[in-house]
């Protein structure tokens, strides 16, 4: 009797913990909407800011933040699944492996602006590309790489030992077992945990504030070494450092409602993916 009650404890604050994130997510989304819809129009999504950025649009923000995540993109994500192939189906198991994902586990953890001080030295300095999508890119791209890693690994781990068994027994090499066994079973787990790191990409600004992000430009950046504009900085810009920051604080709601919106639709591709394989392993 007792533990049925203590049972019946556990699931309700589980269901309450829920409903309390659930509802803060929801006044998040109140709270930007009452501010920001009236202010968002096909201008305020398509045209470049004006007059100090107190009219016009943000679109050359959406472009930058676009541009910089997809190639984040393809800095970190093959890098990314090849390390964790290598460290789940290849690495020896001792100490310098383990060593190794300890190492991840820190990387995840150091805060975004160590990032962006490195990209600044490395990328824009040593390597020359200076203040542009591609330094900045490149360093968002370090800065969700521990996270692919150990979400591709754990998709990995996840895929049953008796079909890597199956695939040696009917005499497939090693690799042959995870490029048409592990990979195809661990593609859901994979990709979600790609999208959502590229999704926290998309919001971060100290990565950005020292790699080539731009505090006002109208036009969008023409090749990958040019400056940018992007959402997080605009943000930034808008809600602490303008001139007139009463005058546009309802841009600033507005944009705060973009940026959510497009880490929304970045969070729904990744539930959509993981739901379509589910369904075409039943």
């Amino acid at each position: 009797m007792i533990k049925t009650w203590i049972q019946h404890i556990g699931i309700a604050l589980i269901g309450l913990a829920t409903f309390l994130v659930l509802a803060v997510l929801v006044l998040i989304w109140i709270a930007l909407g009452m501010e920001g819809i009236p202010v968002i129009s096909w201008e305020f999504l398509s045209a470049a800011p004006r007059n100090g950025m107190i009219a016009g649009g943000i679109f050359p923000a959406i472009f930058g933040t676009t541009l910089a995540t997809l190639v984040s993109t393809l800095v970190a994500t093959p890098i990314g699944i090849g390390s964790a192939i290598y460290l789940q189906e290849y690495a020896p198991v001792h100490w310098i492996t383990r060593a190794i994902r300890a190492s991840i586990r820190n990387l995840a953890g150091i805060p975004s602006i160590v990032y962006g001080l490195f990209g600044l030295t490395i990328f824009v300095q040593f390597m020359g590309m200076g203040l542009s999508v591609l330094a900045a890119g490149c360093t968002l791209g370090l800065l969700t790489l521990p996270s692919i890693i150990a979400t591709s690994e754990e998709a990995l781990r996840n895929v049953p030992r008796i079909m890597r068994e199956g695939a040696l027994a009917l005499g497939a090499t090693r690799w042959e077992t995870v490029k048409t066994v592990v990979l195809p079973a661990a593609i859901p787990g994979v990709l979600t945990g790609v999208i959502l790191a590229l999704s926290r990409a998309a919001g971060e600004t100290a990565p950005i504030l020292f790699t080539g992000v731009a505090f006002y430009t109208r036009y969008i950046p023409g090749s990958l070494l040019d400056e940018f504009m992007a959402l997080p900085y605009h943000l930034y810009i808008l809600s602490t450092q303008h001139h007139a920051i009463e005058t546009v604080r309802p841009l600033a709601f507005a944009t705060a409602l973009t940026l959510l919106a497009l880490v929304f639709v970045l969070n729904f591709m990744a539930i959509r993916i993981r739901s379509k394989y589910d369904q075409g392993k039943k």
